[in-house]
């Protein structure tokens, strides 16, 4: 479930706005979007995949909030991870060629 939008760093792109499914999101002129509707998140980690500067943590437990603070993200590098750990950070190579799953639907 989406626990944390860091606003101080977000820079108001919205593209975690126009890439969430369940419309979590709540565009605001001048300011972060904000998490209007955390409880239609169903943790497709779409809005931390997209976001450019790491600015949000999508909790893997998509049944409740964990209740993880910013001071949190910050002692623990979790802010971006699941973006980091599937390679789309920039400069890292594809992690695709790993997934062996593709093997399932050959025929």
């Amino acid at each position: 479930m989406i626990e944390i939008l860091l606003e101080d760093q977000c820079v108001e792109c919205n593209l975690c706005v126009k890439v969430c499914p369940t419309n979590v999101f709540e565009r605001r002129d001048g300011k972060a979007p904000e998490i209007a509707r955390q409880d239609d998140c169903q943790t497709c980690y779409m809005c931390e995949l997209y976001c450019p500067v790491k600015a949000l943590y999508v909790a893997p437990n998509a049944d409740e909030v964990m209740g993880i603070t910013e001071k949190d993200l910050n002692e623990t590098d979790l802010i971006g991870s699941y973006r980091s750990s599937i390679g789309w950070e920039k400069g890292q190579k594809s992690t695709a060629k790993q997934d062996l799953a593709y093997k399932f639907y050959l025929k």
